[in-house]
């Protein structure tokens, strides 16, 4: 004998007494009053609570029962009422409330053994043996006769949230349910419907044996894009990022939040959602369902401004200006440029990057003007430069051609100017779980450009550079990270290249516990760059149990030079920092310590893959 509650649910117990109870539990699981929380607590408590039965069934019904009870079951029993009544009055409620309430976390045979005078202070106790907790025995999914592949339904019955061994408990039957059937709508049947569900519990042996059945209903395919919201820009720019939302293809959601997600992602909306118009739907012959895709968008403010202030432990102090354009000359170009002042650095700069083509690439057209005086060198560069940026998969690729002038000064030297045309690609590999704060994975970058004498150069000179972060978790929540580059400048000598296309290094982000771009090759009172150059690193970060904070313990090591041999003579820097998660990812304070300088330095970063 069966009885369904609310639903699908059905109840089955196996004997008459079980059948019974089996029958009031399902009501009392229907009825909400049975669910609502009780309210504020007492100041004292109404009653005490008295677990008996089997030592294992008492210790795993105590974390259990006395929480729920705590927050859902409140008998009012009157202070002024005999010891008797208020005891009597708190068993005629449990018998009526605990069974529903017990039966929500798996206790469907429970036994009341009464109530008593539990101490001086007159408060009833209540004597509850709570029986084993049922336990999932078995699990059915039907699919009813949809064309999945068998990958496919072994994959929905792995994803199952309530497997055998699993406690029973009405949440996570209801939310067992709940997750199969989305997971199911948005891959496979957008119009599938939960046909049947059954729990049958069996109070004799504490088993409960669950059967789902699943009704496909047609497949839906993708009608046409239908965009509204559109004011500044016409349906051209949204046809550029859309990669994967195209009339006639079979519906799956994460097509259209791949569509949703990129969009949002741009300069040009500030909002985007992209649904199923299910009530414009058309049935087709071959039994397919044909729906529109409503695509709504609201657009950004063409222009904005902005302005910052801060500190580098690289570069010093520094304020800035900006201006960006989401529609240069009402093109959808996007314009972003800037003034930044530092202590050692002055910049202004302008990039226009044009929508992207089909394929995904996309192109910009850019200009800087910078000008430096750091560790005795003073530099100016104007810059002009054109890239092309792809993304695929997990490999960023960057092509760019490059035009620069430098003018290079150091203390009693003449000023000497550079030019050179640079042809560069880049690809650049991340694998990591999280890009902002990463635990396991890697990020990889190879690059190389070069010049031609006479081509609007000055030098023949390859440049070759390549650097690597690898991540591995440590425990719960620690990282090891470690991180190595190498880089090359293949000419007869650094003569005639710009500092671009040398290397220098030390400060943060490279060798900590020196300042920035101190190690590379003397020349006179100057740093300058060298032809070769070679940087590892470690670091252990510790994080303080659930706290965004940690701890890092570093050792780093590297060199710039003209020659290969002199790798081996590296700078060596240690020491320990702080580390803050913050939106933009870890905050980053160090203290280290320079072996070759005996000095301390401070450093300030974001602690991110680059």
């Amino acid at each position: 004998m069966s009885r369904r509650a609310m639903g699908p649910r059905r109840i089955a117990p196996r004997q008459a007494l079980a059948t019974a109870r089996g029958m009031a539990l399902c009501l009392a699981l229907g009825l909400p009053l049975y669910l609502a929380p009780a309210g504020p607590a007492a100041a004292a408590p109404a009653y005490r609570l008295t677990l008996e039965g089997s030592a294992e069934d008492r210790a795993s019904a105590d974390a259990v029962l006395r929480p729920l009870l705590d927050k859902y079951f409140d008998p009012e029993l009157p202070a002024d009422a005999a010891p008797a009544e208020r005891r009597e009055l708190l068993l005629r409620e449990a018998r009526r409330r605990l069974p529903g309430l017990l039966a929500t976390e798996g206790y469907f045979s429970p036994r009341l053994g009464g109530a008593q005078t539990a101490d001086d202070d007159g408060a009833p106790a209540l004597v509850l043996d709570p029986g084993p907790r049922t336990q999932v025995a078995e699990v059915s999914i039907d699919f009813d006769g949809a064309d999945l592949p068998p990958e496919r339904q072994a994959a929905l019955r792995a994803a199952w949230k309530l497997p055998a061994g699993r406690p029973f408990r009405s949440a996570d039957w209801e939310s067992a349910k709940a997750a199969l059937l989305t997971a199911f709508t948005t891959e496979d049947y957008a119009g599938a419907q939960l046909r049947d569900s059954r729990a049958e519990v069996d109070p004799d042996t504490a088993t409960a044996r669950l059967a789902v059945t699943l009704a496909p209903g047609a497949r839906y395919v993708l009608g046409p894009l239908q965009i509204d919201g559109l004011e500044r820009y016409d349906e051209a720019l949204i046809a550029r990022y859309n990669r994967t939302v195209h009339p006639g293809q079979p519906y799956r959601e994460a097509d259209l939040i791949a569509l949703q997600t990129a969009l949002q992602s741009t300069p040009y909306f500030s909002s985007a959602n992209v649904e199923l118009a299910n009530a414009e739907a058309v049935p087709g012959a071959d039994g397919t369902v044909t729906a529109p895709v409503r695509l709504t968008v609201r657009e950004r403010a063409a222009h904005r401004i902005s302005t910052g202030a801060g500190y580098s432990s690289n570069t010093g102090a520094r304020v800035e200006l900006g201006y960006r354009s989401a529609d240069l000359f009402s093109r959808a170009w996007e314009l972003s440029s800037g003034v930044r002042l530092e202590e050692k650095r002055q910049t202004a700069y302008a990039d226009v990057f044009l929508p992207p083509h089909e394929n995904g690439a996309r192109d910009s057209v850019g200009g800087v003007y910078d000008a430096s005086d750091i560790q005795g060198m003073k530099l100016t560069r104007d810059a002009l430069g054109v890239v092309r940026t792809q993304l695929r998969g997990s490999i960023e690729m960057r092509l760019s051609l490059n035009y620069q002038i430098e003018q290079r000064k150091i203390d009693g030297e003449p000023t000497t100017e550079l030019h050179a045309l640079t042809p560069n690609v880049q690809y650049t590999w991340r694998t990591v779980d999280n890009l902002l704060d990463p635990r396991s994975g890697l990020v990889a970058q190879a690059q190389a450009g070069g010049a031609a004498k006479g081509v609007l150069a000055d030098q023949n000179f390859l440049r070759l550079q390549g650097r690597t972060t690898v991540y591995f978790p440590v425990g719960r929540r620690d990282v090891l990270s470690l991180r190595g580059e190498l880089g090359a400048t293949l000419a007869p000598s650094r003569d005639g290249i710009p500092q671009d296309y040398l290397f220098r290094t030390g400060g943060t982000g490279s060798v900590r516990g020196y300042t920035y771009q101190s190690l590379g090759v003397k020349e006179g009172n100057a740093v300058v760059g060298g032809r070769y150059l070679a940087v590892v690193s470690g670091e252990y970060t510790h994080w303080i149990d659930d706290s965004p904070w940690g701890v890092a313990a570093f050792v780093d090591a590297g060199n710039a030079s003209d020659e290969p041999a002199k790798w081996s003579s590296l700078a060596v820097g240690y020491g320990l920092g702080a580390r803050w998660k913050s939106p933009a990812g870890p905050l980053a304070v160090d203290l280290a310590y320079g072996e070759r300088t005996k000095e301390i330095q401070l450093h300030f970063s974001v602690a991110i893959p680059f």
